[in-house]
């Protein structure tokens, strides 16, 4: 794989997805060669898949079955999306990866980190991102956000209990910690300029080849 992927992860309400759109118009302005893509969704199948997860009238829905279609949908959007993006060279930016899936599914959920984890494993092949951009906000402070700026976009998960979101919390910390070389954790709860600074500037660090901090 000659391109580098780079995955931003946080909790509902993080601010990653502003962040990221804000990543996205400095390449555009630098020229550089780049796939912006998400998850669950991608491509086509992984976009249907995507639906029924977060559909907020699904809420019989299984645990594990939840998990599944996660990494049914992963694989689907690595094999069609991002792989051949990264074997041309391209610097490939998800919306979320592996990370939420042991945070959301093995810790929210509680089916286990680990079993999640090797679940994934399976599904990707082992591919692991060469970077990610961890957003790390409270729980509570991400669900007002939500709340205030995104309620016409709820789905299935944004409505779980702030006792869900906490898991979830302590499981992006967790993993933070046990993968610091790769997670790089950002503080999301001050002002969105400064979020967007501090990524940029671990990015150019990081990625120096896709990221000249002069242009910024």
């Amino acid at each position: 794989m000659k391109g580098k992927f780079v995955t931003f992860e946080g909790p509902d309400g993080s601010g990653k997805t502003s962040v990221l759109q804000s990543v996205i118009a400095h390449l555009e302005k630098a020229g550089i060669d780049y796939l912006e893509t998400r998850e669950p969704g991608g491509n086509r199948i992984a976009e249907a898949i995507r639906k029924i997860i977060l559909d907020k009238n699904l809420t019989e829905m299984d645990a594990r079955t939840e998990a599944l279609l996660y990494a049914a949908a992963r694989r689907q959007h690595l094999v069609e999306t991002v792989f051949p993006a990264l074997r041309k060279g391209k610097l490939v930016l998800s919306d979320r990866y592996v990370d939420s899936s042991i945070a959301y599914q093995g810790a929210g959920r509680r089916i286990g980190e680990e079993a999640v984890a090797q679940m994934n494993d399976f599904a990707t092949g082992g591919l692991v991102p060469d970077l990610t951009l961890y957003f790390d906000v409270a729980p509570e402070v991400g669900l007002q956000r939500i709340k205030k700026h995104r309620s016409n976009e709820i789905d299935r998960l944004d409505i779980e209990p702030l006792a869900f979101h906490e898991t979830v919390h302590k499981a992006y910390l967790k993993l933070a910690q046990q993968e610091s070389e790769r997670i790089i954790k950002i503080d999301a709860n001050q002002p969105l300029g400064n979020v967007i600074n501090d990524a940029l500037s671990q990015l150019s660090d990081k990625l120096p080849t896709f990221f000249v901090k002069d242009s910024f």
